[in-house]
């Protein structure tokens, strides 16, 4: 015997699987996605930043993330295990004045100027990469 509702389950599964199917071909016919261009210390990173709330914080802390292009970052970290670098990057700030600068500019366009970048390691680091030391860039 089956269980009441079988064919309904049966008939809602085999939509799905024909409704799934036409995009994974469009992501083959896509073919390979690239590894990001390269950022070392003393390039600058651009994207929209956004704050972001860690559970671990102390009150008084901050974290933003800027949101970019995939990049490489330099060995070892290379792709942080991923198939085209890392896309978001938690800036980590110093001192009150760092928060602060960043604290008006949430939401918009930003650009940074890295001194140090290294893939995320710690569960407390929801980005896929950290830059512990940068400057923001005047535009």
């Amino acid at each position: 015997m089956t269980k009441p509702g079988f064919g309904k389950r049966l008939t809602m599964g085999a939509i799905l699987l024909l409704a799934a199917s036409p995009l994974a071909q469009a992501q083959q016919s896509e073919g390979p996605q690239k590894a990001g261009k390269p950022i070392n210390a003393g390039d600058v990173l651009s994207g929209e930043l956004s704050a972001l709330r860690l559970r671990a914080m102390k009150p008084g802390e901050s974290a933003y993330q800027i949101t970019s292009e995939p990049r490489r970052l330099p060995p070892p970290g290379g792709l942080c295990n991923l198939e085209t670098g890392p896309e978001t990057f938690q800036l980590v700030t110093s001192n009150r004045a760092q928060a602060a600068q960043l604290k008006g500019l949430l939401g918009k366009q930003v650009a940074v100027r890295v001194d140090e970048v290294t893939c995320a390691q710690d569960a407390s680091q929801i980005s896929e990469a950290v830059v512990t030391k940068w400057s923001l860039v005047k535009r």
